[in-house]
């Protein structure tokens, strides 16, 4: 049996905190998702001027992160390069770069979504807040 990491309150703290600077210093208005390694939503927060749809959609990338154990990007590679049936792949709806897992020792501990600007820059901010705990 093993032992696994989990995310708490004092880490999705940090890791919102962070993302919410990395999105402010850079003037992006945008919505910060962040879910368990099951995909459960555990934080959402949608920035003054973020539009409402980020919402759903920075929740359905952190979900498909967090399934997948991989960024959405590669989900978003894999459709781009020819591979369009996989859009019929079941619960994953966020097959766009903005949703990062948050990895500890070969294990998925949940993920960060991001939209709001462009998919670079929302994995940007993920990225910036998952650094916030040491990951």
């Amino acid at each position: 049996m093993k032992t696994s990491s989990v995310l708490e309150l004092s880490d999705l703290k940090k890791i919102a905190a962070a993302a919410e600077a990395e999105a402010l210093q850079n003037k992006w208005n945008v919505t910060i998702v962040i879910v368990d390694n099951g995909g459960h939503q555990l934080w959402l927060q949608r920035l003054d001027g973020a539009a409402p749809v980020s919402a759903h959609i920075a929740a359905a990338k952190a979900r498909t992160a967090a399934l997948g154990c991989r960024e959405s990007r590669v989900y978003e590679e894999m459709i781009n390069g020819g591979r369009a049936s996989f859009l019929s792949a079941p619960t994953i709806e966020g097959m766009l770069e903005g949703g990062v897992p948050i990895m500890k020792d070969g294990q998925c501990l949940g993920a960060v979504g991001v939209s709001g600007v462009k998919s670079t820059e929302d994995a940007q901010i993920a990225k910036a807040g998952i650094a916030a705990i040491g990951l």
